[in-house]
């Protein structure tokens, strides 16, 4: 996934400016795909020149809103549709775990603990995330939804695997 197609994505819905793009990462997207500002930004304008997004209003303070193009539109299905996702086989945090025996047991209990507890962290951000949102029925509430699921389901897993891993040390 890129941080384009994420963009397409949320101009799929409305029309938004670069701000309203930029709190719509951190209510909804950063669970899979964080953005600082300048990324959305420099990203924006790069969708812009290859004629995937237009401005169609400026306001004051140079406040730009975008609108997907036909282009853009098709670009984003043709990229849902005709390219296969990454697999994402890298995880530091596996890797780590994979080398613990280099440890002392106390230190490799004491990583896992605090996979637990960065798991459940993730979690109850998530749960606050979910209940702050007012899910209506459009497309991206819909699968945003689906994904915010996922994101609860994934740090659930994570936080019963770590326990049962810390009780694998000796």
């Amino acid at each position: 996934m890129s941080l384009r197609h994420a963009l397409l994505g949320l101009l799929s819905e409305r029309p938004a400016s670069g701000y309203d793009l930029l709190k719509s990462f951190d209510t909804s997207l950063a669970n899979v795909w964080p953005a600082t500002q300048s990324q959305i930004y420099t990203e924006l304008s790069k969708l812009a020149d290859a004629g995937l997004i237009s401005v169609t209003a400026e306001g004051p303070r140079g406040r730009k809103e975008y609108t997907l193009t036909d282009a853009g539109l098709a670009e984003l299905r043709h990229w849902l549709t005709e390219t296969k996702p990454q697999r994402n086989t890298r995880s530091e945090v596996l890797l780590r775990v994979f080398f613990l025996g280099v440890l002392t047991p106390e230190q490799a209990r004491g990583y896992l603990t605090e996979l637990i507890k960065l798991s459940e962290q993730a979690h109850e951000n998530l749960r606050h995330l979910d209940e702050s949102i007012d899910w209506d029925g459009d497309n991206l509430s819909v699968c945003g939804r689906i994904t915010l699921e996922y994101g609860l389901r994934f740090n659930a897993m994570r936080r019963e695997w770590a326990e049962w891993a810390v009780g694998q040390i000796r």
